[in-house]
């Protein structure tokens, strides 16, 4: 069972680190860590990818790192994060009339009406990244989750559309192209971070992941099952580290040191009569720093960030405990002491950090464990949904009747003796041509086509 999975690889390009993580599912649906590597990020500001050249150069260390841990790891495609102050999202409407009213909805159908989202206006300039189905309608029954099966005229969806800058994007993809790889896929890094720390449960009852990185804090919004709002908020652990640098008037390095070891969202709980010692430059007299300074400066910043995640709930009217289950802290900013304590006070609802360990097989990495790694795991989990949904494409795609020597497709060709539905999937995947995927990566390949055009 484990052999048959393929191995799929996450690249989280971040403004503090790039990571590279290879996984696998093992038989009882956990992920087992083949490959891990990370590198510092120099080339991204606020989520964007700005200095191409230094990109390459960071993905290239995280790649030897990833197989360092693991020499008979063999990287080619990878499924990519993406966030930054461009992103944009809208909500649609779509609906088709269908032909075939005879038989029930099928998957191609469904396909197709999200498809046409893709034909959406939207300002010049962006790029459509995904386009997320909400709740389905069919003829006059509404809040439908999964319209497959049913029968009717009329078939239409509420759609949660994410655009971006191409520029942006094209950047991204030049960046991961120039590094020998393939980009699988774009994943909207709120998402990613989604699928990683959260279960079943959270989805039903209602929750707001927040998830703090150095450049951006992305945010994503799930009610009664469906994805309701996606935000990039333009503040994160950077700014506060910036922050802590000009007000304390030390070096960033010094700044970033003291933050993890020290710092705190509520100047009320650190100690009013406790210093840091820094030592001074070239000669100079070391500084004493006030820990409750320090922690007034990272109160004023975390409460922004956590005011403008209040905004966003209210404009989709899922303030007021609407959220059951609360919000779920995630992203290396997510460790500061104190923020959750901090989130409850600002947003009125209950809070926690949000661990990916319940995706991960035992015995893996100790550090992958930790929040900072939840979007480059949640987009293996992508991946990994990807492919389960094309593996149930091809499926469909067959009429299950057992003839002598195998399977009879629609067709009416015969495929000699697979044993199993898996083993037809390996027998026809060459010749397969994929529906959801040329959707999904048509994306790159219109970059591709203008940067031809330019050229």
């Amino acid at each position: 069972m484990n052999s048959e999975q393929p191995i799929i690889v996450g690249l989280d390009i971040g403004t503090t680190k790039i990571a590279v993580i290879a996984g696998r599912k093992n038989e009882f649906g956990k992920l087992e860590i083949l490959g891990f590597g990370k590198s510092n990020s120099n080339g991204v500001k606020h989520g964007q990818v700005l200095n191409i050249d230094e990109t390459i150069k960071a993905i290239g260390q995280a790649l030897e790192a990833c197989y360092a841990s693991n020499p008979n790891l063999e990287v080619n495609e990878v499924y990519v994060g993406i966030a930054g102050h461009h992103i944009k999202s809208l909500q649609t409407r779509g609906d088709i009339v269908r032909h075939d009213t005879e038989n029930e909805i099928s998957q191609k159908e469904i396909d197709q009406l999200i498809a046409d989202q893709y034909k959406t206006y939207i300002p010049a300039g962006d790029q459509i990244i995904d386009v997320i189905p909400q709740e389905y309608t069919v003829d006059n029954f509404q809040n439908i989750a999964d319209p497959i099966g049913y029968g009717g005229v009329k078939v239409g969806a509420n759609f949660h559309i994410i655009t971006g800058d191409k520029n942006a994007i094209r950047n991204i993809n030049r960046s991961v192209e120039k590094s020998g790889l393939v980009t699988k896929d774009l994943v909207l890094q709120p998402l990613a971070s989604s699928a990683a720390v959260m279960a079943q449960e959270d989805l039903e009852a209602g929750v707001a992941i927040v998830d703090i990185g150095g450049g951006t804090t992305d945010l994503a919004v799930f009610y009664e099952g469906i994805l309701k709002h996606t935000a990039v908020i333009p503040f994160a652990g950077e700014n506060i580290t910036n922050d802590i640098k000009t007000g304390l008037g030390v070096l960033k390095t010094q700044a970033e040191a003291m933050k993890v070891q020290f710092g705190s969202a509520l100047p009320d709980e650190a100690k009013a009569n406790a210093y840091i010692t820094i030592p001074g430059l070239r000669g100079m007299p070391a500084k004493e720093i006030s820990v409750k300074n320090l922690a007034q400066i990272i109160h004023a910043r975390t409460g922004e960030i956590l005011d403008f995640v209040t905004y966003h709930l209210k404009q989709v009217g899922l303030d007021n405990r609407m959220l059951n289950g609360g919000i779920i802290l995630t992203g290396g900013g997510s460790q500061l002491k104190h923020l959750i304590q901090l989130t409850e006070y600002v947003t009125g609802l209950n809070a926690r950090i949000g661990l990916p360990n319940e995706h991960l097989a035992p015995g893996h990495i100790e550090e992958l464990s930790k929040p900072t790694y939840a979007t480059c795991l949640g987009l293996i989990l992508k991946g990994y949904d990807d492919f389960e949904h094309n593996r149930k494409q091809f499926r469909d795609s067959f009429q299950h009747v057992e003839v002598p020597g195998g399977l009879r497709t629609e067709s009416g060709e015969v495929i000699e003796t697979p044993e199993t539905i898996d083993q037809a999937l390996a027998t026809r995947k060459k010749g397969m041509s994929n529906f959801w995927s040329k959707f999904k990566t048509s994306l790159i390949e219109i970059f591709k086509e203008e940067e031809d055009r330019q050229l």
